[in-house]
């Protein structure tokens, strides 16, 4: 039987590409997002490579978000993969002027979303004691960079819950991976920078990472040996040599 993945953020970016990526070697999905014309466009378009059930909720409501899970189908209940995709920036000022309502949403979808989706599916790997769970990071979680204060702490969280997953989860065979972008060339900017010619700009001058790049990784870590567990990676374009070092002069 083929294995089933949740992707969470399915409705975009890497999330998307993921799904797309998984549907061309018959995983079997499960497809979550808050945008639920968007999940049905993409489910048409899948299904047609593999089985696709959706789920439309906010990871950051704790309720919505294991009601949501736990009215899967039956056929779809014994989730193989988990990829905890779903995440955001917003702003990016100095601490000293951040706004609150930024920092509640970083902080709610990128630390306590994937925290209450996990807590969700654990419990059936850990009776199957089988599964992989890849939780999507950021390069802002292995440095600091100016202005990044809050978003930063939020993906070395993820860092950290990812390391602590991988320890609880050793003694059930369940294998837990980190996935670490640098700068990918999604709707992230937009989110961030709140529309704009500052988002526009981000990925000019440069061949930034494509969600499809990250897929491809995300695929490869999946499809590893049983022995075999791809812990912590860390991704950047060619042009990108840290957070804040990107040569663009470049377009190719």
């Amino acid at each position: 039987m083929a294995k089933i993945a949740l992707i969470t953020g399915a409705t975009s970016g890497i999330g998307k590409a993921t799904a797309e990526e998984f549907a061309k070697h018959g995983i079997r999905l499960v497809l979550c997002g808050r945008r639920q014309e968007r999940l049905e466009s993409i489910e048409r378009a899948l299904s047609k490579q593999t089985d696709v059930c959706t789920l439309n909720f906010d990871v950051r409501d704790k309720t919505k978000t294991l009601e949501a899970i736990s009215s899967l189908p039956k056929q779809f209940q014994d989730i193989d993969i988990l990829i905890n995709n779903a995440g955001n920036a917003h702003g990016l000022d100095p601490i000293q002027s951040g706004s609150l309502d930024d920092w509640d949403a970083m902080m709610d979808i990128n630390v306590k979303g994937l925290l209450y989706v996990s807590k969700a599916i654990i419990p059936g790997m850990t009776n199957r004691k089988f599964g992989h769970i890849i939780n999507i990071g950021s390069s802002a979680g292995k440095e600091v960079y100016p202005k990044g204060n809050v978003y930063c702490a939020s993906k070395h969280a993820v860092l950290a819950i990812t390391e602590g997953m991988r320890i609880d989860l050793n003694p059930f065979g369940i294998k837990v991976t980190a996935i670490n972008p640098g700068l990918v060339e999604t709707e992230f900017s937009r989110v961030r920078f709140k529309g704009g010619e500052q988002a526009d700009s981000v990925y000019k001058g440069y061949k930034a990472l494509q969600a499809k790049d990250v897929a491809d990784v995300i695929y490869f870590a999946v499809s590893r040996p049983a022995h075999v567990n791809i812990a912590d990676v860390l991704m950047f374009c060619t042009a990108q040599a840290n957070s804040t070092i990107v040569n663009k002069t470049d377009s190719q």
